[in-house]
């Protein structure tokens, strides 16, 4: 018997389909494409050294030679922004992988065997009882700070919302008929989790990653921001932000091109895990 069209239609096949005829996913993986490109081709696209301190062009107005201008040190804005952009996307990127395996792991183990989900769950409530920055600025406290602690501290805070996720859609997996079959077959625990589970968190589990890499930008902003995160000699969006607080009157584009980078990416990390949601559930994907 031939299976109905949305049947036949994978995961894949849909989520092309609607980027060719949604800008929701379009646009936004375009531009996270030519933040990429900044990041990972910074040395040649900066114009000096991003940490070059020069008294005598401090605070400088954008201009042909400065483009964004100079900050309090006299070094130069356009530079340390365009660097920035590797640390974002860097912490991004990581922690999101990090929260979504770890998650996948602790998720899967409480919501299928049966005798871990209390205890584990009961840890990840207390976890999440504490504001997710204040976690991360507190473990950022106990270890001296840099690019690993960053990543490690806000990985630590986002795993109980990427766990929870996951336990909710292997409870509900559990109870479906194959996973009984599998069972009575004789399947082992491990098997059944690989083969039957797995692949069914994978859709809700990429979304949630969009959304975590988007909320770890803004927490390295944050951390950065109040000096609790990266160096200062190490240019991130957030701390050349708070360099520009004491002098975004005289001098606002100080502040308006870090402010308006960092935006830009979250914004487009947003619309992506929006433009993945529809894109990948069923439910809300009828007309592709």
């Amino acid at each position: 018997m031939t299976l109905p069209l949305a049947a036949r239609r994978t995961m894949g096949s849909r989520l092309l389909r609607y980027m060719s005829r949604n800008t929701l996913i379009a646009f936004p993986s375009a531009l996270l494409i030519v933040l990429a490109l900044i990041a990972i081709f910074a040395p040649f696209l900066g114009t000096v050294d991003p940490a070059q301190l020069n008294p005598a062009n401090r605070l400088k107005p954008p201009s042909a030679e400065f483009w964004f201008g100079t900050d309090m040190l006299g070094r130069d804005i356009y530079s340390r922004v365009i660097y920035g952009s590797r640390v974002s996307l860097i912490v991004g990127l990581s922690v999101a992988f990090f929260a979504s395996v770890c998650g996948v792991i602790i998720g899967t183990m409480s919501g299928f065997v049966r005798r871990f989900d209390a205890i584990i769950m009961r840890i990840m409530d207390g976890m999440m009882s504490i504001p997710s920055i204040l976690l991360a600025i507190a473990i950022v406290a106990l270890i001296r700070g840099s690019l690993l602690t960053v990543i490690v501290a806000i990985t630590i805070a986002e795993i109980p919302r990427t766990s929870r996720l996951v336990r909710s859609v292997v409870l509900s997996i559990r109870e479906e008929p194959y996973i009984d079959a599998a069972i009575v077959a004789g399947a082992s625990t491990s098997r059944i989790a690989i083969r039957h589970i797995f692949p069914n968190t994978i859709a809700p589990l990429s979304v949630q990653a969009t959304y975590v890499c988007a909320a770890a930008m803004i927490a390295e902003s944050i951390l950065s921001f109040i000096g609790a995160g990266l160096p200062p000699i190490i240019p991130s969006w957030g701390n050349i932000i708070a360099d520009a607080r004491t002098f975004w009157q005289i001098r606002p584009t100080m502040l308006l091109f870090p402010a308006l980078f960092l935006s830009l990416c979250v914004l487009s990390v947003n619309l992506l895990g929006d433009g993945l949601r529809e894109a990948l559930d069923p439910r809300m994907a009828k007309d592709l």
